[in-house]
């Protein structure tokens, strides 16, 4: 009896010790095989930032040639830091009291407004060119992850946001092919023009930019107190220009490419553009300019302008550029001052081999006026252009930066710069020498510029 008994604990052990053993390794499998959670800014990062934003030439790192217009680099070690709680370069946003991203709010978040290329979920304000820049727009998905991450705060750690949304496919924005150009001033019951550029390839991986002299076709001189663009996706900027030189001017109607196929400068063109004078326009895809109340820019009889669009493709595939813009006119009764155009040129320049150098100079009005808009212009080694006032209460104060000689920042003032009689601007111009030649002023791309354009009127 006692060696049946025995048997029966020796089982029951075996029994109980067996269990244990399941329940070990399933415990075990069960803690091998749990996935650790990712978190929501690590999904973003790797699904959006570091594929479609974070490349070269863009916000890859600091050596990037676009740094230092946006000062954003946004590769995997330091994306967070540059973006949470860090004020933005842009001033319109700026002014707005946004941060790059803002904790809890997206629409005060410039990330969120460059991801998102309809400027209608922000009443319309466009805070600088639609990102990514050259490709296509986030889908309608991608962007509903970034915002919702905003809204819940941003953390770096942390799943707060649902990542099936990183899946949805649907676009956020028509395709490129849907452009409709814009009703004409005369369609829309007004009176004006309508200039174009028509459909263009932008070869793959290429950034094309290019002038055409248009006719505005005005047989009498007209007052244009309003200037409308509109622009297809991916462009960088579309400019307008008169002439300084009159005598020689391009072939109407006739695509002037400022880059070879090959990438390369093409030297013609670029001395061409060297005879320009800023008339209008910007980075903005889709902008409106209206000139102050009671002013207008006067065109003579028979004028003529350069149009200048700009687009990146950063695809595998062409895509095309488009360009539209509208003119219009009020009568000369309604016209209480006359626009002019700022054309202040520095052409003694010096400018040492190897070295940076600074250049100051100082412009001054003969009567009392009103500064509405700024813009600058300089080559290839100007690394940064400031403009400060001169003369009266505001005597040194600065009104303009940029420090992208190619695509230089154009600022329009609500608020009027007045100046008076005797008063003026100081351009003070930050030269990076890297060749082993002196610079002086020239027209090619090997000499060097140092221009103020804006407009203005008299008082």
């Amino acid at each position: 009896m006692l060696s049946t008994m025995h048997n029966n604990l020796l089982k029951g052990a075996t029994i109980i010790l067996g269990a244990f053993a399941i329940i070990s390794a399933c415990t075990k499998q069960s803690i091998e095989t749990e996935t650790p959670t990712v978190s929501s800014f690590s999904l973003m990062q790797d699904k959006i930032l570091t594929p479609t934003c974070a490349t070269s030439g863009c916000h890859a790192s600091t050596s990037d040639k676009s740094f230092v217009q946006h000062g954003l680099v946004l590769e995997k070690s330091v994306a967070y830091e540059n973006l949470f709680g860090v004020t933005p370069v842009n001033l319109l946003s700026k002014g707005d009291g946004h941060l790059r991203v803002k904790a809890y709010k997206s629409l005060e978040s410039l990330l969120y407004h460059k991801l998102n290329w309809d400027v209608t979920h922000h009443g319309g304000k466009q805070y600088g060119l639609p990102m990514p820049l050259g490709s296509t727009a986030l889908s309608v998905g991608q962007i509903e992850f970034v915002r919702r991450w905003i809204e819940a705060g941003a953390p770096k750690a942390g799943e707060v946001a649902d990542a099936k949304l990183l899946d949805d496919k649907t676009p956020s924005i028509s395709s490129n092919e849907n452009f409709v150009p814009m009703n004409s001033p005369k369609t829309e019951g007004v009176e004006g023009f309508q200039l174009k550029v028509d459909k263009f390839e932008v070869a793959p991986n290429f950034e094309r930019e290019l002038f055409v002299r248009r006719n505005v076709g005005n047989n009498s001189e007209v007052y244009i107190n309003r200037i409308k663009l509109q622009s297809r996706q991916n462009s960088h900027h579309m400019v307008l220009y008169d002439f300084r030189n009159k005598t020689g001017l391009p072939a109407l109607d006739q695509i002037r490419d400022l880059r070879n196929p090959d990438n390369s400068l093409n030297l013609i063109t670029a001395i061409q553009a060297s005879n320009h004078v800023f008339l209008g326009g910007g980075t903005q895809a889709n902008q409106e300019y209206v000139f102050p109340e009671g002013t207008a820019l006067l065109l003579p009889a028979n004028y003529s302008m350069d149009l200048n669009p700009h687009y990146f493709n950063k695809t595998k595939n062409v895509l095309y550029g488009e360009n539209v813009v509208n003119l219009y006119t009020t009568d000369k009764s309604k016209v209480k001052y006359v626009v002019k155009t700022i054309d202040f040129n520095n052409t003694t320049l010096n400018i040492p081999a190897n070295q940076k150098t600074v250049i100051t100079k100082d412009f001054t009005f003969s009567t009392n006026v009103k500064i509405v808009s700024l813009t600058s212009h300089t080559h290839k080694f100007g690394e940064k252009y400031v403009i400060k006032i001169k003369g009266g209460a505001r005597d040194g104060e600065v009104v303009y930066e940029n420090l992208d000689w190619e695509h230089p920042a154009v600022i329009n003032f609500a608020t009027p710069i007045a100046l008076k009689k005797g008063e003026g601007l100081t351009s003070v111009v930050t030269y990076n020498n890297t060749s082993n030649q002196k610079l002086a002023f020239g027209l090619t791309s090997d000499d060097e510029m140092n221009i103020i354009f804006g407009y203005y009127y008299e008082e």
